[in-house]
């Protein structure tokens, strides 16, 4: 059981955690520190190529997905329009994104990396797959699946089927 904290008996299927203010603040603050070492080393293969965060996420998920459209891309991400657009924009530009119109809907843009951003997905990936399995090893198995049961917790219903969607090898 974690210090300081005391589990209450089984209550519909669930134990009850009950942490204080300052275990909170501690894990509020590991998040962030973690968050700065999982983005460390993609920050820096992007600094290379002018590529900031967003450009990242739009890479990382028209690869998950590819032929995604623009507003599914829109909803995963969370951003506006406009910021989507001026991503887009520069990908497109510089060879790495390919969008095409739909086939049932012509308004409709389908996106998918090129050789060039499947590349540089590779990269950026590796990077945070190689820290991922450094901290997931360290930490073992039973921490690995509470992590993750964590993390599923915190997102937004709507993240959350996104996220089982992609999950699942879907769109």
């Amino acid at each position: 059981m974690a210090q300081g904290a005391s589990a209450v008996t089984q209550k519909s299927g669930e134990s009850l955690l009950f942490l204080t203010d300052e275990q909170l603040r501690k894990g509020i603050e590991a998040m962030f520190f973690a968050y700065r070492g999982f983005t460390a080393d993609p920050d820096r293969i992007l600094e290379e190529h002018g590529y900031g965060r967003a450009h990242h996420r739009a890479i990382h998920f028209i690869h998950r997905a590819p032929g995604t459209t623009v507003n599914n891309l829109l909803g995963i991400l969370g951003v506006t329009k406009q910021s989507l657009n001026r991503v887009l924009r520069a990908l497109i530009e510089d060879g790495l994104v390919e969008s095409r119109v739909g086939h049932r809907d012509k308004r409709e843009r389908h996106l998918y990396l090129t050789e060039t951003g499947e590349a540089l997905e590779q990269q950026l990936s590796d990077a945070q797959r190689e820290r991922m399995r450094a901290a997931y090893r360290a930490a073992g198995p039973t921490a690995v699946a509470g992590f993750r049961q964590v993390l599923e917790a915190m997102m937004d219903p709507e993240m959350r089927r996104h996220f089982h969607r992609l999950a699942d090898g879907g769109k």
